[in-house]
């Protein structure tokens, strides 16, 4: 006889709705995409766990990663190598549940562009890899960058679909869901403020609570290892980069190609294109975002960024047009704050026990390819369960 279903959790979104306090299992500080992945996760593998997801915004939270993440799906690092083995086999399970597992997320499967100025094996003339697509063929100087290397198997998604979905189905799985609340971890827990806003449009704490938890999840992205050392006194390795995604005008569609080249990432996206620049460095603590100057005018662009696109305007023509959004100040760019796990650039998503009880989860310039697997992974830590799906042997 199977086992009847578990019943929905609750969700509070606003503080009008009556909140007591109870004990949870699992807390998971932080509702992007693999934060409520994780909470899915537990629910799926322990449904006798009690589950508790936190967000200090909406769903998705506008100020997060996750809906300004790329959404590009990619078998290789962000240097272009390949992944392999237990790596390789993760971010194709990631793409299964891309896929599969989250409704309609935007899955799109699209060909991966890498363009360069050498020769190398698995290159062939630009002119003919493009041929296919006039209009990308367009925005490429072909002398300046003549050999491509073409990833037929790339995709596109939407990050914040994925995670409005995730937190969805952790709810129908049994999870508990209060948004507009503000938590910070503290031994054996997590205090959490619930947020309103005034007549004036101040955010301020409604009421405060102190949550038990035997076991608390931070996947606040950026702000998790800050978190972890200003409310726990841990230090970590990791660090964090601030990310801008400019937009070029230049026409796209659902046939349109991505484009990579010097490190530069073109996703087609709502009929144009966002520019997904490379990461060079950390950034050092108390950095404060500033716009560079082109020819002596402020734009919105930081300087490292700028200078990115300026060397590479010879070879794709459309960044020195009008076509592209510069802004006048920071603030006309989305950017957002990114995690850099293990401090590094080109760091893969992970997650990593802090304490006893408390573990941090980390996506970063992978999370599109490798993120939901290590999600899981760190949901099946929690739930005790030792088989992985991406292992040969299954379940």
């Amino acid at each position: 006889m199977n086992a009847s279903p578990s019943p929905a959790g609750q969700v509070w979104a606003h503080v009008g709705q009556r909140f007591t306090p109870q004990n949870h299992d699992v807390v998971v500080v932080g509702a992007g995409r693999m934060g409520s992945a994780c909470a899915l996760y537990v629910r799926q593998l322990a449904p006798h766990l009690r589950v508790l997801l936190l967000e200090e915004g909406g769903l998705p939270n506008e100020d997060g990663a996750t809906l300004l993440a790329p959404g590009v799906w990619s078998a290789r690092e962000p240097s272009g190598e390949r992944l392999e083995g237990e790596r390789l086999e993760q971010a194709r399970w990631t793409r299964r549940q891309l896929e599969t597992a989250f409704g309609d997320v935007s899955f799109a499967p699209r060909p991966l562009i890498r363009l360069f100025a050498e020769a190398g094996p698995d290159r062939s003339p630009t002119a003919d890899a493009l041929a296919p697509w006039p209009d990308a063929r367009a925005m490429v100087n072909a002398p300046a960058l003549p050999f491509a290397e073409v990833e037929q198997d790339a995709a596109t998604y939407r990050p914040g679909a994925v995670a409005l979905a995730a937190a969805r189905a952790a709810v129908a799985a049994g999870a508990d869901l209060m948004l507009n609340a503000r938590a910070r971890p503290v031994p054996g827990g997590v205090v959490v403020e619930r947020l309103t806003v005034t007549n004036t449009h101040q955010i301020v704490t409604h009421e405060t609570h102190t949550l038990h938890a035997g076991v608390t999840i931070l996947a606040l992205g950026a702000d998790g290892p800050s978190a972890a050392e200003h409310e726990l006194g841990l230090h970590t390795a990791h660090a964090r980069a601030y990310r801008q995604v400019p937009r070029l005008n230049v026409p796209s569609d659902d046939t349109t190609p991505i484009l990579h080249a010097g490190g530069l990432t073109l996703r087609p996206q709502h009929g144009g294109f966002t520019l997904i620049p490379s990461i060079h460095h950390r950034d050092p603590h108390g950095y404060a975002p500033t716009g560079g100057r082109l020819t002596g005018v402020p734009t919105g662009l930081r300087r490292e960024t700028l200078e990115d696109l300026v060397g590479l305007m010879d070879a794709l023509p459309p960044l020195g047009t009008g076509a592209l959004e510069l802004g006048r100040s920071v603030s006309d760019v989305p950017g957002v704050w990114l995690a850099l796990p293990g401090g590094r650039p080109g760091g893969l998503p992970q997650h990593q026990r802090l304490q006893d009880g408390v573990h941090l989860l980390l996506g970063g310039p992978q999370a599109d390819t490798l993120g939901l697997a290590v999600a899981y992974d760190l949901a099946a830590t929690v739930a005790e369960v030792r088989k992985r799906p991406w292992e040969k042997s299954g379940f």
